[in-house]
């Protein structure tokens, strides 16, 4: 293909990629090096200050740490449960297909419709406190979103059924393409089920694992939709995420604050990303290409 053709193809993507994504990053950086209010031009420049700003600032360390307790809990809850239910789902089980489509369905729900819904649910004296309240556990209901020290966990838990069928749907993909006779071939060999679990199907599986595992930090790092709906960070910045509080410092009018803060999302993303790459994309590849 003449090189002509192949530039008026890509130029369209390119366009978009730049116009999207590269003059954005490029302003943030400018402007997350000035306070600056939104209004009037860029005059008080003020260097790292305002990224020496956020990481001094004890709401954003917390916001921080928040989103860190839920890239923990998504690799060390949502990812193993979601492939325990890929391994069930992937046997013969009768209505398996009405099962995949209802774990499937939560990720279809728009993140604003997921938070309304759990929003209400989640409420003093709402569905679920009159359910429990119904089987006599009445004693155990909480202030699930009004509550410092339940709060976070109740908002994992919407994430976690919002995404959890995702996850699933990837991890039997994965498992769908490992080949029988593999299995079989351990079979015949007395492997039982744990050891051909351990040494057969995870191996083959990791690439998939990797995927997801990548695509759920990353969607830690940068959630706020889903957040911003049902809590908005409260109470009392008990559920806020990094993303929480630059949209904060936006309606407080601080640009060049919440730009720093933007940029270090970004960066945080863009080190997830390149260990990614490095570590597990590059392999996985090149033994794929090796397969070939």
């Amino acid at each position: 293909m003449p090189w002509p053709t192949i530039i008026v193809f890509l130029l369209p993507a390119l366009a978009l990629y730049v116009v999207f994504l590269l003059i954005p990053i490029v302003l943030s950086t400018r402007y997350s090096l000035y306070a600056w209010n939104g209004f009037g031009p860029l005059e008080d420049f003020v260097g790292l200050d305002n990224f020496q700003q956020a990481f001094s600032d004890a709401r954003f360390r917390s916001a921080l740490w928040h989103n860190a307790v839920i890239v923990i809990f998504s690799l060390v809850i949502q990812l193993p449960a979601a492939l325990a239910l890929a391994m069930l789902l992937n046997a013969k089980l009768r209505g398996r297909a009405v099962m995949r489509t209802v774990f499937f369905a939560p990720y279809v729900l728009s993140e604003v419709v997921t938070g309304v819904v759990w929003r209400q649910i989640l409420r003093p004296d709402g569905l679920l406190d009159q359910s429990m309240q119904g089987v006599g556990l009445g004693g155990w209901t909480q202030g699930w979103l009004s509550d410092p020290d339940v709060v976070l966990y109740a908002l994992f838990f919407i994430i976690s059924w919002k995404y959890f069928g995702f996850h699933m749907i990837l991890m039997l993909a994965g498992l769908q393409q490992i080949p029988g006779e593999l299995k079989e071939a351990a079979s015949i060999d007395g492997a039982n089920a744990w050891t051909t679990f351990r040494y057969v199907t995870l191996p083959l599986l990791m690439p998939t694992v990797r995927v997801s595992l990548f695509l759920s930090v990353i969607g830690a790092l940068q959630i706020f939709d889903l957040v911003w709906v049902t809590t908005k960070g409260g109470p009392i910045g008990a559920s806020s995420t990094m993303s929480t509080f630059l949209y904060d410092r936006f309606r407080d009018s601080r640009f060049g604050y919440a730009s720093a803060v933007s940029i270090i999302i970004f960066g945080f993303s863009l080190v997830v990303a390149l260990l990614y790459q490095r570590f597990a994309l590059r392999r996985d590849l090149e033994g794929a290409g090796a397969g070939v």
